[in-house]
């Protein structure tokens, strides 16, 4: 019987854990900008953010026009779309600047970009740290997309195979949107 309990005690302080983890929010975090400086996720505050991990390399790469015709589609209603390069699945160009000069040519991207991150494993960055401890999403693969809500906690995950301007990811945004705009 005290096995039990020291097991239900031990449960319930888990679930009391991931309930306060899972309010965690992701405004505090800084990200480096390819641009230099830093991307501030409180500047945007109140306004959904679609998080997707890239690659310049990879299959999925030709998502990045979906993702700007996304972005471009609901941008003026508040929607940030924010595309974190990494080469944690061997697929990225070897600099930002590379990086950047690529997704402008290739693609005429204009939505924010970080500079190349760590998206898992230790070294992971503070944001998707947050997002392994808060959800327990890890990416299993480039072009994976988190969709933070306007109070900064995460509404909706998906994988590569799920186009960003699919039926799943636009219904989730627009709900995003809605719920941010009342």
């Amino acid at each position: 019987m005290r096995a039990f309990l020291v097991c239900l005690f031990i449960g319930l302080a888990q679930v009391i854990g991931l309930a306060q983890a899972a309010s965690a929010d992701v405004r505090d975090v800084q990200l480096p900008s390819i641009d230099g400086g830093m991307i501030e996720m409180s500047d945007w505050e109140g306004r959904p953010v679609l998080v997707v991990n890239t690659a310049s390399q990879c299959a999925y790469t030709g998502q990045y026009e979906a993702l700007q015709t996304l972005y471009d589609t609901y941008r003026e209603r508040g929607l940030v779309v924010l595309a974190v390069p990494s080469d944690d699945f061997r697929q990225e160009l070897d600099s930002a600047e590379e990086v950047r000069e690529f997704c402008e040519m290739a693609f005429g991207l204009d939505m924010p970009m970080t500079d190349i991150l760590t998206i898992k494993g230790a070294n992971a960055h503070p944001l998707y740290e947050g997002f392994r401890e808060t959800a327990g999403f890890v990416p299993r693969w480039n072009f994976n997309k988190v969709l933070i809500g306007a109070d900064g906690r995460i509404v909706e995950t998906w994988g590569a195979r799920t186009a960003p301007m699919s039926r799943p990811v636009r219904s989730a945004v627009e709900a995003a949107l809605a719920q941010a705009e009342s």
